[in-house]
């Protein structure tokens, strides 16, 4: 009986199993599709109006340890020292009107920079960047005196005030010296407080246009699609690669900012131009996955020329009444060709992974890299943009 029951149990507990596993599958099958690698629409775009403005002002920095201008070859920072007294009541001018000599080390000119978020509210505090503007060796602990910030409209919206701190030190003595990163910039955290608001009223809008940060016409047309199937009516159209216009429908007059939140969520699938990014400088390359290349083989080889110096002395003999001592210049020059280098051919259409494991195969180095896929580009095998920075 016991055995009986447990065998109808285990049945009936298969059973169960085996329902709910259909109806998981079921499930599955009947969830709404959401692409990989989508992202919201808030990152890839910006509600035209919707963006920051920059600021910038200039300003001195005092309460430097002996790293400041050195007056004497940075006429605008005495200038700036001096009117700055003056409108504090200190004289500091002689008899006979000139101004008396100075040469404080603490204090520098800098120049100040921001960036006013969009609907900033007076009040708000923003942070701030100093950047020395003369010759200055460091700015790191100095305090920024009151500077007024000013935008691309002349008006003041912002003034700063408050303590630089850098993320690098400098220090040097008699022979030599050592520094980390730029003493010369440094950041106030909260540095400036926002005076100006800049006017913008969003919510009687009858129209918002959606600007691409990186225009495409593929991902522009998958906005619009989002948008009018959410809403579930043609409010939306593409006007250009860069662009989406939105009509606001009537259940959202009056009340934008809450079609801009629902809208700011939907994810899309950007889509995007096959580009080769290459740093010549440090040696960086950045491929994107759309990057394609045509059947074409490939060979690299190293040349290495090294020049040697080795110069030597020629005197006369020992107890010689004639001739100099004269230095003989000796130049080495060796020619390295190499290792032979290996034919490697890369089949049609490669991906990006495989592009990248057959380069590592011939054993070539970042640089080397940057010349091969310019070669490629050239030989009209590479179905992507190069862009060198």
């Amino acid at each position: 009986m016991i055995r009986a029951t447990t065998a109808a149990a285990i049945a009936q507990s298969l059973r169960a199993f085996v329902l709910a596993a259909g109806l998981a599958a079921v499930t599955i099958a009947c969830m709404p599709h959401t692409a990989f690698g989508a992202s919201r629409i808030k990152d890839i775009a910006d509600f035209e109006g919707v963006r920051e403005n920059l600021l910038v002002g200039y300003g001195i920095v005092v309460g430097l340890n002996g790293t400041g201008d050195d007056l004497t070859n940075t006429p605008f920072t005495k200038e700036s020292l001096v009117a700055m007294l003056e409108r504090l009541g200190v004289n500091i001018r002689e008899q006979g009107g000139t101004i008396a000599t100075l040469k404080p080390k603490n204090v520098a000119a800098v120049m100040v920079t921001a960036v006013l978020p969009a609907f900033a509210r007076q009040g708000t505090r923003v942070d701030v960047s100093v950047s020395a503007l003369g010759d200055a060796k460091s700015v790191d602990g100095g305090t920024l005196l009151v500077t007024p910030l000013v935008g691309a409209d002349g008006e003041i919206y912002a003034v700063a005030q408050g303590g630089v701190a850098t993320s690098s030190f400098s220090a040097q003595g008699n022979a030599a010296s050592v520094s980390k990163g730029t003493p010369t910039k440094g950041r106030i955290a909260n540095g400036a407080i926002v005076e100006r608001e800049l006017p913008f009223e969003m919510s009687h809008m009858e129209s918002v246009k959606v600007s691409l940060r990186n225009p495409d016409f593929t991902t522009a047309r998958r906005i619009a699609q989002a948008v009018n199937s959410y809403l579930g009516t043609d409010v939306a159209r593409p006007s250009d690669p860069g662009s989406v216009q939105l009509v606001v429908p009537p259940q959202y007059r009056g009340d934008v900012v809450a079609m801009l939140t629902d809208i700011e969520q939907l994810r899309v699938e950007p889509d995007q131009t096959a580009r080769v990014v290459i740093d010549q400088a440090t040696g960086t390359i950045v491929m994107g996955e759309a990057v394609r290349i045509s059947t074409v083989a490939i060979a690299q080889g190293a040349l290495t020329i090294r020049i040697t110096e080795t110069p030597q002395v020629s005197q006369p003999s020992p107890f010689s009444t004639t001739g100099d001592t004269t230095t003989v210049d000796r130049t080495n020059i060796e020619v390295d060709e190499g290792k032979p280098a290996n034919m490697k051919v890369v089949p049609h259409e490669v991906t990006l992974q495989e592009l990248v494991n057959g380069l590592n195969a011939l054993g070539v180095t970042p640089r080397d890299l940057i010349a091969i896929l310019q070669t490629i580009k050239a030989a009209g095998a590479l179905q992507a943009d190069i862009e060198v920075m």
